[in-house]
């Protein structure tokens, strides 16, 4: 059926159409935007009861094409909604330890049950400013299993039930890409770094494929009340004993069943070469499936984070002076990947915040594109945080696709200067150059950080913490309309669909989000608090806010 949407405010996103009033939907398809006016023509839905439309009233408001969240993981998000929430809960080592018992009291966990939990960050404590050990949770519980992943995933803290389980002693041999720390005895602490987070993880019991689907719809649900159509989203590896099967199955299925609230692009984490071969030797690669899931790139770990100082740099941290940080692969294995995924057919999508392990993955693509020369690869780097002059020509040259996260500014604007001193940090988050280079596109990495676009796009254009409190290198700061872009057409360019949606023209989907506030219009420092009222995914409300009962 033909639905006219009038009197709205509409950014399209379209050069040629910048801004209309009016857009007209048939079978999930834009077929027509433009003003009110011109709706009476061609386009114009018939009145109510005579069977050949209907219209929607926008009362004005502003309405954006649908948000992309370019890199993200929807299946732990959604694990994670089910978990010890921990995000606004770590101010000190005791209201984490708190927070983490009183979900055991309110939730009667049976002995012997894991309590997983994630969103802790040592910076944010008062007082003793230091990774939770095995001490602190043990004094929560020695009966239950305890497993709290650090905000960004690179760090876990688990019990001393936890490490039993996993069968950890002082004599266990540290693993490679990682580690576990110790005491001055030599005992465990309980704090997994990197590659050694598999040694207790992969105790944990694995999820059924119902549950990887309930977590997936939990995901949507709450994706699309932030706005967000479809995503970018790193599943593969997210859960123990989750194999991709099993989760190109589950989405698959919720694709037939009509479950599905947003699109799928797979970012498709494989561990090594041999896995890599055989998955597209199956006949998976870039571009494989529907609209609704799809397989997207290739996805590789290269290091691990800046808050937890394993994000792989060039030169030791400036606060911790015996560490570079932890590189996942060797140049020989990132050149032997990469080679491997761009000759079969795949774009490439490579985790790196540090500038150290951004030089191997750099010099991959470039080896790669010498050997077998394609224009439209789309290669990227994810995250792309602690760049270099040299760095950012080289991305550039190469025409490499940045998967910036500017919701990160929030945390790193308080850190990163201390991480790396003053002067390197001077050329990093260089959010406005990447974005004019042509190629660069925004998401949360939730659930490292909220999925909450609106936040994302304050902190993209004041470049400050959402408290205010922090600054950092103004001068790289998007303009509304470059941050909408990066959520929206630039999303799009980075899965190849540019022409199916990230802009409200004809004949792309009818994917979009109506916002309480015109975003052009409103104070930088209260973008985040504009309210998304409607999700639209393929013509079909998917999310309305529901005012507040009286």
């Amino acid at each position: 059926m033909r639905t006219l949407y009038y009197n709205g405010n509409l950014y399209t996103g379209d050069p040629e159409n910048p801004a209309a009033s009016a857009m007209a939907v048939e079978d999930g398809t834009i077929v027509w935007a433009g003003n009110d006016s011109e709706g009476n023509g061609p386009w114009k839905a018939e009145s109510p009861g005579e069977g050949q439309g209907r219209k929607v009233d926008l009362k004005g408001r502003f309405v954006t094409p649908g948000f992309i969240d370019s890199h993200m993981h929807v299946v732990e998000y959604g694990k994670l909604l089910r978990e010890v929430p921990l995000a606004d809960y770590t101010c000190s080592l005791e209201q984490v330890c708190g927070r983490v018992k009183r979900f055991i009291d309110e939730n009667q966990v049976p002995k012997g049950t894991w309590v997983c939990g994630r969103g802790w960050n040592q910076d944010y404590f008062q007082g003793e400013k230091r990774f939770v050990n095995c001490h602190d949770l043990d004094k929560v519980s020695r009966d239950h299993p305890i497993f709290l992943a650090r905000a960004c995933g690179h760090v876990v803290s688990v019990n001393s039930k936890a490490m039993e389980l996993a069968g950890i002693t002082r004599d266990t041999q540290q693993p490679a890409d990682g580690c576990f720390q110790v005491d001055g005895r030599g005992e465990p602490l309980g704090i997994f770094e990197e590659n050694a987070i598999s040694m207790v993880k992969d105790v944990i019991p694995a999820p059924t494929e119902a549950m990887v689907k309930e977590y997936i719809v939990e995901a949507a649900r709450t994706l699309n009340s932030f706005g967000i159509t479809s995503v970018h989203t790193d599943d593969f590896l997210s859960l123990t004993g989750v194999d991709y099967e099993m989760v190109l199955k589950a989405y698959k299925e919720l694709e037939e069943e009509g479950k599905l609230t947003i699109k799928i692009y797979e970012q498709s984490q494989l561990e090594d070469l041999t896995c890599l071969k055989e998955f597209v030797e199956k006949g998976y690669h870039t571009g494989v499936g529907s609209d609704y899931v799809k397989i997207g790139p290739l996805k590789i770990i290269g290091d691990g984070s800046l808050g937890a100082r394993t994000a792989y740099l060039s030169q030791p941290y400036e606060d911790k002076r015996d560490t570079r940080g932890i590189a996942i692969y060797t140049q020989e294995q990132l050149d032997s990947m990469i080679l491997y995924a761009h000759s079969h057919g795949m774009q490439v999508a490579v985790h790196a915040i540090g500038d150290g392990v951004m030089e191997r993955v750099v010099l991959a693509y470039e080896k790669a594109l010498k050997e077998f020369p394609r224009e439209n690869h789309r290669h990227g780097i994810v995250h792309c945080q602690i760049t270099t002059k040299a760095l950012l020509e080289k991305i550039k040259e190469m025409s490499l696709h940045a998967y910036i996260q500017s919701i990160f500014l929030d945390y790193d604007s308080k850190i990163v200067e201390s991480r790396v001193g003053t002067e390197r940090a001077g050329e990093t988050y260089q959010f406005k150059t990447l974005f004019h280079m042509g190629s660069a596109s925004n998401g949360s990495d939730s659930p490292v950080e909220t999925p909450n676009v609106m936040k994302g796009i304050q902190c993209a254009v004041t470049r400050a913490s959402l408290d205010g409190v922090k600054t950092f290198l103004p001068e790289q700061a998007l303009s509304v309309e470059e941050a909408l872009a990066s959520y929206t057409t630039m999303g799009a360019r980075a899965a190849f669909e540019e022409d199916k949606k990230g802009m409200l023209k004809a004949g792309m989907a009818a994917d979009f989000t109506v916002l309480s506030r015109d975003l052009t219009q409103t104070p930088p420092a209260r973008l985040g608090q504009v309210l998304v009222e409607q999700t639209y995914v393929d013509g079909v409300c998917v999310y309305e806010r529901q005012e507040p009962a009286f």
